[in-house]
């Protein structure tokens, strides 16, 4: 049987004020995944970690991807997934989204991509419906294209890579879940105008930012008025993390995808380095557990790292 092994990066969606729009790939953690090509229509699930996902495959991420580009196949063929998650789900860094994206890519390369990048993410934003109830792509484009992505329309999907400058992202998680379809419920359902207007003018504010590479303006822009207020709450000690990280030296930053992972952006390592130990100190003196990733901007996306026969 063909074989290839996938690593599929974690990711920052929203970006502060981008929700739904916008979002990052992380050079760190990653999944891994083994995939095999099988001789039959079938999908076959193998967890290789402790977090007890299903394996049915309408019920597994992994399935509502594959399953969705299988539609368009004529092929007799099914695929095999050893999964190794190391990005942990309900993480807010995008656990589900490295499972999609990581599979479909994976499964593109076994049958000699034959499809586009926005053919996967498509496919991939199945996976996500069954995760979190919705086909969401602002994880799924940056763990396919890698980088800084904003996605201009869900329908039809029109996905812009960046452009941007050097930047070391500061993660922290606290040992708690928040589920996303949880955390979008919780959302406001009506905004006001002049809320709107300041929300799109920091989008477009960070999107010039990073296409100026200019660290000012991105630390000016990762402002959200409308999302982070509400979900900020379910999160401990967020102001005082945030506080502390911009006295710290970091541009900004916020909340990670839907929580609970509170992630900020810096223009170098030293300062990144200084933002961690900010950070800790925040989760120390409150006694919440937590797990810490200092790592750059991952620019290639998901990647197949080997391929040859079993």
């Amino acid at each position: 049987m063909k074989q290839i092994t996938v690593h599929a990066p974690a990711t920052v969606a929203n970006i502060v004020c981008g929700f739904d729009v916008l979002g990052l790939a992380l050079n760190n953690p990653y999944d891994k995944l083994v995939m095999r090509l099988l001789p039959e229509k079938t999908i076959r699930i193998i967890n290789k970690d402790n977090f007890m996902l299903p394996v049915e495959p309408e019920k597994n991420v992994f399935g509502g991807a594959l399953l969705a580009m299988m539609r368009e196949l004529d092929d007799n063929i099914g695929f095999e997934i050893e999964s190794t998650k190391n990005i942990m789900p309900g993480s807010g860094i995008g656990s589900s989204a490295a499972s999609a994206a990581g599979v479909v890519v994976g499964a593109n390369h076994l049958l000699n991509n034959r499809f586009s990048k926005t053919d996967l993410v498509r496919f991939a934003t199945y996976g996500e419906q069954v995760a979190s109830g919705a086909r969401h792509a602002d994880n799924i484009a940056p763990c396919i294209y890698g980088g800084v992505t904003l996605i201009r329309s869900n329908d039809p999907l029109d996905i812009i890579p960046l452009n941007f400058p050097p930047l070391f992202v500061t993660v922290i998680h606290p040992q708690l879940e928040v589920k996303t379809s949880d955390a979008r419920q919780i959302l406001k359902k009506q905004i006001l105008l002049k809320d709107a207007i300041t929300q799109w003018g920091n989008v477009a504010g960070l999107v010039a930012g990073f296409m100026k590479e200019d660290y000012e303006l991105i630390g000016r822009s990762l402002h959200d008025v409308l999302i982070e207020p509400v979900r900020s709450m379910l999160i401990p000690g967020f102001d005082e993390l945030k506080k502390r990280s911009i006295e710290a030296g970091a541009l900004g930053g916020g909340i990670s995808g839907s929580g609970p992972s509170v992630f900020m952006l810096s223009k170098d390592e030293a300062t990144a380095k200084k933002v961690e130990q900010a950070m800790r100190s925040v989760y120390e003196k409150i006694g919440v557990d937590f797990h810490i990733h200092l790592t750059t901007v991952n620019k290639s996306g998901v990647d197949v790292i080997n391929a040859g026969q079993k």
